[in-house]
């Protein structure tokens, strides 16, 4: 199921009391969705059932940052991080995600539950401008080596601020 969305300049503004919950396999398919995340996604819950959570990435989102998300989850630790989201109608939404490994009864990794909330706003503001630099190496580097770029950028980002990217994300 394929989506051709074009990106608007319409921002969707999360409520305070919003939380969106969505639950994925290893894949990355969505296996639940909450009512929330189905208000923001624009998308039904038929649609959202078994289709890729990248539906919702925003053509703004670096590609390093999804790099940096799964290579944290794969190491079995929660990740943090800001993300603009695209709707089904084009707008966007900015979210604070939290993303952890789920365990089967087995004590082995069986999917990712994300809990999203409203992000500061002074905090998108940095984070538009990070990711926007971030965009800028991933084209300038070209489709091979967008990934490896923004994420050494990133690092030389944090490094001039003496803080993980995890003490970074929290502290914005």
């Amino acid at each position: 199921m394929k989506y051709k969305v074009q990106p608007s300049d319409r921002e969707k503004v999360m409520r305070e009391d919003d939380f969106i919950v969505s639950q994925t396999d290893l894949k990355g398919r969505i296996t639940y969705g909450n009512r929330i995340f189905i208000e923001f996604s624009g998308f039904s819950e038929k649609e959202l059932l078994g289709a890729p959570h990248n539906l919702i990435r925003h053509p703004d989102m670096p590609r390093g940052v999804f790099k940096l998300l799964w290579d944290t989850l794969a190491a079995e630790r929660e990740c943090f991080a800001y993300v603009k989201n695209m709707a089904r109608d084009g707008s966007f939404y900015w979210v604070f995600a939290n993303i952890t490994p789920s365990y089967d009864a087995g004590g082995r990794v069986s999917g990712y539950l994300s809990v999203r909330r409203a992000p500061r706003r002074s905090a998108v503001g940095v984070l538009a401008g990070v990711y926007r630099t971030m965009l800028a190496e991933e084209e300038r580097a070209g489709p091979r080596d967008a990934c490896d770029a923004s994420l050494a950028l990133l690092g030389d980002i944090l490094a001039d601020k003496g803080l993980s990217y995890e003490e970074f994300i929290l502290s914005v």
